[in-house]
């Protein structure tokens, strides 16, 4: 919250009275190229106003030159240039001046000037100053589902593997019925651990749903509105929602808080209002509204699901297995799951045990498939996708349906459908093979300790189904993201153009006004074609991908700079490429040339992913495109310089002609490169410097000028 205030304040004491004081803090996404380009803009303006300015720059290698309380008790104003929350509560009761980080980088005077007038951040106000843009933005809704997704993940991984462990080393079929561990053993022990866990995955993800719109004060009642979803004990119904029902719970907790903190109330309240009355009062409304609002129609539609199945048992085998792993599939533990599931148990008792061989086929499928999906196409998938696909394909083998629910999570629309298309296809097959089950249980599982009657025709349909979901989804998936960029109908120019997740780069990206650009276009040009012969004949002579067993380590005759990541092998004075994707592609065959570049489709993946996340056309002419990815055994820099400019998004319309590229390995140790693309950042910033690279006559030039980094 901030509130209007008048005159700023001033210095203390003597000839320094007149002289202002400024804080600022610049940060983006993922933390490097704009992070440290704003906050050399806005030194650089400062100083030429004779304005004292100390910048903290919150980078992917942290905060650095950190703002402590001497500095802000002497400052004047904060300017916040920023494309992610910034803590403002150490700046209660300083003008506080927040921004996109783009700003702090294309007008640094207009902010200095603005500053001066600008609110007075209160105490009590709002504690974070919220992401401002940079990049292609996601929705507000599909970030927070995201933050959700991600907590989640944990504890469907602990509490999946732990019963799942549990399951196969402590249990076995009773004549009674279903999987049994001995209560007072210490399996148990551990299945109870993984109950806990799976307890937990319900709320926890509707409570970081809501932080994520509502902040702390939503945070409470999002996880109670999850659990709520989740006890169907609580209004009348013999399954809880799941996880369908606790994405529902948080985002009404984090809208319902969103709405609560803008009525107004007394001064004397508002200390409060944050930590007892909101929670309190959104709890309460939430809970009561699922409990005799949303509660009571899922509880009929639980029952005459169950009613409408049983009138089906003399229907076609096809038929019915088809719509058993379609309910199966849906929610995954959810009612409509949970409708499936006990009326295919109840007829054990009765001597049928063919409906519950359909649900026992269909039950594995959805975690099977989708951690199958990521081994088909790994490239369409981000690092912890393809961990938890690892564990969902662990899990779908003991028959934990829930494995899948992370995919389900985050891309409803797409893994959904792909599931119960997949649990249709086995429950058909297992309907129509005659497949039993003896056991209230599915999965692999229940065949290897003897459950099932029909073994082969059960694993057939479990295959099956589990290679229909993983087609089916990885279809799915990769049509959306190409129509999403904008390409539907058309095949990209490069492999795997269209790619989901958020990549992990090592820079940030946003937007840069070009300044001296256009005075170099004309002295470059000629320079580049002179050099096109020379470029040529180097290309010639050295291959398009070293050995693996003789990477290029920098140093000798090729020579090398930025602590050898970049050496003239990785430098090329004219890039042929016209576009985006394929000047990307062309910019890892140089890498290639290495030897540290293990696999080149790979990286080009990853480093359209990264472009999907935000544009790393910098503008001034300047391109950085980067990919943290195991596709390269070290970390590498490229260069290549085109005559014409490649079109890059770039914010301030200019296109790119000077490129970089980085890539280094998901596991690289230390933080190095980051701090050298602070570096370069920091130096692109000088036209004279850009100048002196689109001069260059050669790679041996490049590298001279490449030196002046540091």
């Amino acid at each position: 919250m901030t509130s209007p205030a008048g005159p700023p304040p001033t210095g203390s004491g003597g000839d320094e009275q007149k002289r202002l004081r400024l804080l600022a803090v610049t940060a983006c996404p993922t933390g490097i190229a704009h992070t440290y380009m704003a906050a050399e803009k806005l030194a650089q303006a400062a100083e030429s106003r004779g304005v004292d300015m100390k910048v903290e720059t919150q980078g992917s290698i942290g905060a650095e030159n950190v703002l402590d309380d001497n500095d802000v008790n002497h400052a004047d104003g904060i300017i916040i240039a920023a494309d992610k929350d910034v803590d403002l509560s150490r700046f209660a009761g300083k003008r506080v001046l927040t921004v996109g980080v783009a700003e702090g980088i294309r007008h640094p005077e207009q902010l200095i000037e603005r500053v001066l007038s600008a609110p007075v951040h209160a105490v009590g106000g709002a504690p974070t100053a919220p992401a401002t843009g940079g990049g292609r933005e996601r929705s507000v809704g599909y970030k927070a589902l995201m933050n959700g997704v991600s907590y989640m993940i944990p504890f469907v991984v602990v509490g999946g593997l732990l019963i799942a462990i549990s399951l196969s080393l402590g249990g076995h079929t009773d004549p009674s019925g279903g999987l049994v561990i001995p209560k007072d053993s210490f399996w148990m022990d551990v299945n109870n651990i993984g109950v806990i866990g799976f307890t937990l995955m319900v709320p926890i993800l509707s409570g970081y749903i809501a932080y994520a719109i509502g902040d702390r004060p939503a945070l409470v009642p999002g996880m109670i509105g999850g659990w709520i979803a989740n006890t169907g004990e609580l209004y009348g119904s013999k399954a809880g929602a799941g996880f369908i029902g606790a994405i529902v719970t948080g985002f009404l907790a984090g809208y319902l808080v969103r709405w609560i903190k803008k009525v107004k109330v007394p001064k004397f309240v508002q200390p409060i209002m944050p930590i007892i009355v909101i929670p309190i009062v959104a709890t309460t409304v939430l809970g009561l509204f699922f409990i005799y609002v949303i509660g009571k129609p899922i509880s009929w539609v639980f029952e005459n699901l169950t009613d409408w199945l049983s009138g089906m048992t003399g229907t076609s085998a096809i038929l019915l297995g088809a719509i058993l792993g379609l309910m199966i599939a849906f929610d995954m533990g959810g009612p409509v799951n949970k409708t499936a599931f006990l009326f295919g148990a109840g007829l054990i008792a009765t001597g049928n045990q063919t409906v519950m061989g359909m649900c026992a086929a269909a039950i594995p499928v959805m975690p099977l498939g989708q951690g199958l999906a990521t081994l088909i196409r790994r490239r369409l998938y981000t690092e912890q996708e393809r961990e938890t696909g690892l564990a969902s394909l662990f899990m779908g083998c003991f028959g934990i349906s829930e494995g899948a629910i992370p995919f389900a999570a985050a891309r409803p629309a797409q893994v959904i459908p792909a599931n119960m298309l997949g649990g249709a296809v086995a429950g058909a097959v297992a309907g129509v093979a005659s497949v039993e089950d003896a056991v209230p249980h599915g999965g692999p599982i229940v065949a290897v300790l003897g459950a099932v009657s029909g073994v082969p025709m059960f694993f057939v349909a479990v295959v099956i189904g589990s290679v229909v979901t993983a087609v089916t989804t990885v279809a799915l998936v990769d049509l959306v993201e190409r129509r999403r960029r904008g390409e539907a109908g058309a095949g990209p120019v490069g492999p795997e153009a269209a790619l989901v997740g958020a990549g992990v780069g090592a820079t940030g990206a946003g937007a840069v006004v070009g300044q001296g650009a256009a005075s170099a276009k004309t002295t470059t040009a000629t320079a580049v074609d002179s050099a096109a012969a020379a470029e040529a004949e180097a290309e010639a002579a050295v291959p398009k991908q070293a050995s693996p067993a003789e990477p290029d380590e920098g140093g000798g005759a090729s020579g090398e700079v930025l602590s050898g990541h970049l050496t003239e092998r990785s430098v090329k004075v004219r890039l042929g490429a016209s576009d985006k994707e394929s000047a990307i592609r062309e910019m890892a065959e140089l890498l290639a040339r290495t030897g540290r570049v293990a696999d080149v489709d790979e990286l080009v993946a990853t480093a359209l992913r990264r472009e999907e996340q935000g544009t790393t056309g910098l503008g001034d002419e300047i391109a950085i495109p980067h990919a943290k990815t195991d596709a390269v055994s070290a970390p590498v820099v490229g260069f290549a310089r085109s005559a014409e400019g490649v079109e890059w998004d770039s914010p301030d319309g200019t296109k790119a002609r000077l490129v970089f590229m980085i890539a280094v390995p998901e596991a690289a140790a230390g933080d190095e490169h980051l701090r050298i693309l602070a570096l370069l950042s920091r130096k692109l910033m000088d036209a004279g410097f850009r100048e002196r690279l689109l001069d260059a006559a050669d790679a041996s030039a490049v590298i001279g000028v490449l030196r002046e980094v540091g």
